[in-house]
């Protein structure tokens, strides 16, 4: 199997919650790979300080605001996408948050406020993505960046309701890719599932079980290295799911 990320050169691709963590390292490699990636987040300065830091690589960073929370900012996002870049080529659906509360006497709205993101927000992308996918006759990708909490529970104080969304993704995944099969699409659908990374998620939960900083974690770049490897993949070769943990997870 050759691995090239040729085919996607100069294409659109859409990365959300890009400001940081996973999301920026991944709207990096891609502009690395000489795509035009758009960039999605609330705090679009940061996406702009590294689109100023990207200057003069083979692709380029462009930013809109937007709040993965809220469906009409995605709809408005999409519509600007396609009028300002193109037809999207690539959609990574990297937006998600857990919040600190619990199941027995939690907070309503960080319930809510994870279930908008996590579930709402990606099918929402994922469903505008396809649109301009099917309306210019693209075959393009759709990558979820899901969890190992969406395939096991450990057990780990304040999960709350974050791998009940994730169990969504693996579900959503298998879904879309059985409505493409039926529709006779050629458009991928790949879900990836770190274990324990190193990003701001826990301290903008508001303090999460604070013995995590001690775990086994990978870096953001393994989970966007992961995003390289399955767009990289032959039009015949999808990946369905890649699993990654770090040496060493208890779970």
């Amino acid at each position: 199997m050759v691995l090239s990320m040729e085919r996607w050169a100069c294409k659109v691709a859409v990365v959300t919650g890009a400001s940081a963590g996973i999301g920026a390292v991944i709207a990096e490699k891609l502009v690395d790979s000489g795509l035009e990636v758009i960039g999605l987040a609330r705090r679009v300065d940061r996406i702009e300080e590294l689109s100023k830091k990207l200057s003069g690589r083979k692709g380029k960073l462009h930013s809109l605001k937007v709040d993965i929370g809220n469906t009409d900012e995605i709809l408005a996002a999409f519509n600007t996408i396609e009028k300002k870049y193109g037809p999207v080529n690539i959609l990574v659906n990297n937006a998600g948050i857990i919040q600190n509360t619990t199941l027995i006497d939690g907070d309503i709205e960080k319930w809510r406020k994870v279930i908008d993101i996590n579930i709402m927000g990606l099918c929402v992308a994922t469903r505008e993505a396809i649109s301009s996918m099917k309306k210019h006759g693209i075959n393009g990708h759709i990558v979820h960046i899901n969890s190992d909490l969406g395939h096991i529970i450990p057990p780990i104080p304040g999960l709350n309701v974050y791998p009940a969304t994730k169990y969504a993704v693996t579900a959503l995944t298998e879904v879309l890719r059985g409505e493409l099969v039926r529709a006779g699409s050629k458009i991928k659908v790949t879900s990836i599932s770190p274990g324990l990374v190193k990003t701001e998620i826990f301290a903008a939960a508001g303090g999460v079980d604070s013995g995590i900083d001690k775990a086994p974690a990978l870096n953001a770049g393994d989970i966007a290295d992961a995003v390289i490897y399955t767009l990289s993949t032959p039009p015949h070769v999808q990946v369905h799911e890649i699993m990654v943990k770090p040496l060493g997870a208890a779970h």
